[in-house]
């Protein structure tokens, strides 16, 4: 049984020892919990469109039946929300047809503006506190949380608080006493939401959502709208900054990238990619479960256990990508990857983000040319979490 290093001290290490172990490898969670981890791109793109494959808890993961999870298991969370998520089949399909129609490509695009606004905003509080910063802290974390807010309509003075329960989603490292706080506040938090748009309706995704009913005339229950909130938002922040925090880390790193994209011959869009594969922001996410015994030819996993999607592992699997696949390479010809998932669970979110991304990258290297780490990157400290992959701090010289 491989115990996950719950710090995420070495991701890309790990992930070389999950693939070197099999098709599928029994690990154990924080708390005792086992599962079957995934590593390989190929066999994990398979199972994600596998429908032998579930993530509802409720239905087919057997020790979540047997109660055999403790109340305050600190991954709880990503497993009891009752939301697209979590959902199998047709309680799917209709959560997710509900959600999408308020997540729509022209309220997405509204949002360029905005985002090229705050973006300058932050960038001249950068040069105004120069000369070294925290861009973590100070660019990548920031822009995230101001745009989903905006999106959702989460008024400032809430943000703050919103900031912190969404950190404690990510930080695998917390007491079980701690995660059960922590989900405590984050469901006041998204209920006081809840309740405050179906009184005062906006022009937001937190509003659509509440509105939105299928051809049938369903809608959200009022818990699911919650749960839902509680999903798209934490995953639509962590996920931004994660890929932000290691682009950027990734072109300081590699100068000759960096300079293929000043000059043209390489795109920001393509910057964006080659991160999500060579860093996958949420490098694990729990968890699927097998509806049958899936046979994957070296191993089965039995029906009703738990899997773990490992997208870090898969983004660098040398039999998709070859010998180069732990290089970041803004020249690679196969660029797939799927840290925004595969399949019917594909992150709605993703065209925000990587718009996100290349707008702000873009405008990062442009205004300060000369930028540069302000410690030697073997100095950078991963922060504390196995599912999400960003460092403590990003301190660099802006010129």
């Amino acid at each position: 049984m491989y115990s996950l290093d719950i710090d995420g001290a070495d991701i890309p290490g790990e992930g070389a020892r999950l693939r070197d172990a099999g098709s599928a490898v029994p690990v154990e969670l924080p708390g005792g919990v086992r599962v079957w981890a995934v590593p390989h791109l190929e066999t994990l793109k398979s199972l994600l469109l596998d429908r032998r494959v579930s993530k509802d808890p409720e239905l087919h993961w057997a020790a979540w039946r047997a109660g055999e999870i403790a109340a305050d298991w600190p991954l709880r969370i990503w497993v009891s929300v009752r939301n697209m998520f979590t959902a199998y089949g047709r309680d799917h399909q209709r959560l997710r047809s509900l959600v999408a129609s308020g997540f729509t490509a022209r309220r997405t695009a509204a949002l360029r503006p905005w985002i090229e606004q705050i973006t300058a905003s932050l960038l001249d509080d950068l040069a105004a506190h120069g000369p070294v910063a925290d861009l973590r802290a100070r660019f990548a974390y920031p822009l995230p949380v101001a745009v989903i807010c905006q999106l959702f309509g989460v008024a400032t003075e809430r943000r703050d608080d919103l900031r912190r329960v969404v950190d404690s989603v990510f930080d695998t490292t917390r007491s079980p006493a701690e995660a059960q706080a922590s989900a405590e506040q984050m469901y006041r938090i998204f209920t006081d939401l809840a309740a405050d748009k179906r009184a005062h309706p906006a022009d937001d995704l937190t509003t659509a959502i509440i509105e939105a009913s299928s051809d049938r005339h369903e809608r959200l229950t009022d818990a699911e709208v919650v749960d839902t909130l509680i999903l798209l938002l934490t995953a639509g922040h962590e996920t931004t900054v994660n890929l932000l925090d290691q682009a950027i880390t990734a072109l300081l790193t590699h100068p000759a990238q960096l300079a293929q994209v000043r000059s043209g011959e390489r795109t920001w869009s393509e910057v964006v990619e080659e991160t999500l594969r060579w860093q996958a922001p949420v490098p694990y996410l729990p968890l699927r479960y097998a509806v049958e015994d899936i046979d994957l030819g070296d191993v089965v996993i039995p029906e009703g256990d738990a899997i773990l999607a490992a997208y870090a592992a898969a983004g660098r699997d040398p039999a998709v990508f070859g010998g180069t696949a732990d290089d970041f390479d803004l020249g690679r010809e196969l660029k797939q990857h799927i840290s925004f998932g595969h399949g019917i669970h594909h992150c709605l979110g993703a065209p925000l983000a990587r718009m996100e991304a290349t707008i702000a990258l873009e405008a990062l290297f442009t205004r300060f040319p000369d930028l540069s780490l302000a410690v030697p990157a073997g100095e950078l400290t991963h922060m504390r979490s196995f599912l999400s992959n960003g460092h403590e701090e990003l301190p660099a010289r802006l010129g």
